[in-house]
């Protein structure tokens, strides 16, 4: 019998020939209330959040997601077609690039692994401060005062491995971005075996930034990092240099890849806004997402 997880990449694999974003579209009244659905986006993130329970992706009260069999026996509708945008040298846009079925499947992973042991928390600096998203890692351990230095979170716990399933989805994404740029070189491959993973609600923000706690190997080969956006919208600030009056944006939405890596592995980028409200429905009532931004970051030691 296909497991879930299984079925995430069989289906990203059968569909690797033909890029696409598929977004489903069945009677979704067999999984939530239709009303509940409608009503869903007139709920403010701060409301639903409750600082004594685990962090959880789904919202208070709701099913997990519908069961795996009524998600997967369904038809995907192409609504947009799959795009490239080069931003910069050794840095692409994957517009459109997973589909809806992909993305039901990554948060239901995120999700079960995200209320258990080494699941979500809201990391903080030794002042106290803490950032403004809730995060949890597969494979190595990462927080903003020790780095990748200690391979126990405070609380003790241990990070999950990285699922297989998501790092073979990687390194099919990143052969699909080197067959768009004019050089292979300018994205090399790697093994992923490190994903953050960053839930920003709509106040949620990430200061800008350099990813360099990376091995010295790593960072001197340019392995890419490579990004999933699931959920709301958010704009993306990236360029060389801190001054923000000098960098550029992108819109980043949900089922978009980007990928930066080659010479513009130590690209400065962080995300400046959230946008309430701008998640596809069809996501939202295939899992009951809490509103905000999911996103997904691998990366090699």
């Amino acid at each position: 019998m296909t497991t879930p997880s299984r079925r995430l990449m069989l289906h990203y694999l059968l569909s690797n020939h033909t890029r696409r974003s598929s977004f489903l579209h069945q009677d979704v009244s067999q999984c939530l209330p239709i009303g509940k659905c409608k009503q869903y986006h007139n709920i403010p993130a701060d409301t639903i959040f409750n600082q004594t329970q685990p962090f959880s992706l789904i919202l208070p009260g709701a099913s997990n997601t519908c069961s795996a069999r009524n998600v997967t026996a369904i038809e995907p509708l192409i609504i947009h077609p799959p795009s490239y945008q080069i931003l910069d040298s050794g840095m692409i846009l994957m517009k459109n690039h997973i589909s809806l079925l992909d993305q039901v499947e990554i948060v239901n992973m995120c999700h079960k692994l995200g209320v258990g042991p080494g699941g979500f928390y809201q990391p903080s600096y030794r002042s106290g401060s803490k950032l403004r998203l809730h995060m949890m890692c597969f494979g190595r351990n990462w927080d903003p005062e020790t780095k990748y230095r200690e391979f126990y979170r405070s609380d003790g716990s241990e990070p999950p491995p990285v699922p297989y399933e998501l790092t073979s989805m990687v390194e099919t994404l990143i052969q699909d971005a080197q067959a768009h740029l004019n050089s292979r070189e300018d994205i090399p491959s790697m093994s992923p075996d490190i994903c953050v993973v960053n839930f920003y609600t709509s106040t949620g923000r990430l200061g800008l930034h350099q990813d360099r706690d990376e091995s010295s190997y790593s960072i001197r080969k340019g392995l890419p990092v490579v990004s999933i956006s699931i959920g709301d919208s958010a704009e993306f600030l990236y360029g060389r240099t801190r001054d923000e009056d000098r960098l550029s944006s992108v819109l980043l939405e949900s089922g978009d890849v980007l990928i930066f890596g080659g010479k513009s592995r130590l690209v400065f980028h962080g995300v400046k806004t959230v946008f309430p409200n701008s998640a596809p429905l069809p996501l939202l009532q295939k899992t009951m997402l809490r509103p905000g931004r999911l996103n997904l970051t691998f990366r090699q030691f």
